[in-house]
């Protein structure tokens, strides 16, 4: 038996983990990538709860930095980044649902090398930011192209990473805000959490009717963090499995897989993030395994593990998690 059929999504599920049809979603389908995620656009593709979607993504640069001597700045218009597939509709799906997207495969797509990574002036964890200005002049730009498969991540010839795909970007419209692709909160968004990757089902709090599913900002793997900013970024063809959640209200993202559940937290400062992944992580527990809220305090502290995503967007992601071995 597949721990789908025990998930949430399974057991909950208007689909319960049945697939329905397959669509793909190619960039002759999706037309202009979005850069925001709000209720405006017109959808460009209709699902039903338990439908397969195949989606052609771009990376992070839409493809314009293509190869290691391309200047990001001159190449590169913010707020410009991080173009979505979407929004996809999910037939049924209305405010107080929730949407249950599983990933089921990321593959790399196009000519290689097709990973990228970059410094970029003013960008990243370790320099001066427009956030967090300050009289030192910014690192020099540099680009640094990968050979992506699924065999690994060819840093350089001396290593070879693993390959570990995730959705950087990937979340549902807020009611009635217009948002960019650049920030994660409530809706998902820019969350980079390495989680976010196959094998998972994330769930999102539905805010608008159809609930408007976008992804897009693919990467081949990332490190704690997203330290300079720029993961490896990849095109990817990235498909998911989505069903619709009636009467589960959540406050804001939550991640599932086999091994663990998962609760996101994205604010600034992170110590911020922290405290509502924890918090919601605590409320799960006492809502849906039983446990009185000072107990889920003292096993989060003492069994919790926390993951940053990234702490360079406008606001910093961080995901709080607990085995399921200690919540059975």
């Amino acid at each position: 038996m597949s721990w789908i059929e025990t998930s949430y999504m399974g057991r909950k599920g208007v689909a319960r983990g049945r697939r329905g049809a397959t669509h793909a979603l190619t960039e002759a389908r999706q037309g202009p990538y979005h850069y925001v995620y709000g209720p405006y656009a017109t959808p460009v593709l209709r699902v039903q709860p338990g439908d397969v979607i195949a989606a052609e993504t771009h990376d992070a640069f839409e493809g314009k930095i293509r190869t290691e001597q391309d200047s990001p700045s001159a190449l590169l218009k913010m707020p410009f980044l991080n173009p979505q597939n979407g929004p996809i509709a999910v037939e049924g799906a209305e405010k107080g649902d929730v949407l249950a997207v599983h990933i089921l495969s990321i593959l790399p797509r196009g000519p290689q090398p097709a990973g990228t990574t970059a410094l970029i002036p003013e960008f990243g964890g370790l320099v001066a930011t427009p956030a967090t200005a300050m009289l030192n002049k910014p690192l020099p730009e540099r680009v640094k192209k990968m050979v992506v498969t699924p065999e690994g991540v060819v840093f350089s010839d001396r290593v070879t990473l693993p390959y570990e795909p995730f959705i950087g970007t990937l979340g549902v419209s807020p009611e009635i805000e217009a948002v960019s692709s650049l920030q994660p909160d409530y809706w998902g968004g820019n969350m980079d959490l390495p989680d976010v990757a196959p094998g998972a089902v994330v769930y999102f709090p539905v805010h608008h009717k159809d609930a408007y599913l976008y992804l897009g900002d693919c990467h081949g793997r990332q490190g704690d963090g997203e330290l300079c900013g720029v993961a490896v970024e990849i095109p990817a063809v990235a498909t998911i499995q989505v069903d619709l959640i009636k009467g589960w209200h959540i406050p804001g993202v939550r991640l599932e897989t086999e091994a663990f559940i998962m609760s996101v937290g994205s604010a600034r400062p992170m110590e911020d993030a922290a405290r509502m992944a924890y918090r919601d992580l605590i409320r799960w527990m006492v809502d849906d395994y039983g446990f009185e809220e000072s107990e889920a305090y003292f096993l989060c502290t003492q069994a919790g593990k926390m993951r940053v995503g990234n702490m360079v967007d406008p606001k910093y992601t961080l995901g709080a998690s607990m085995l399921k071995t200690w919540l059975a």
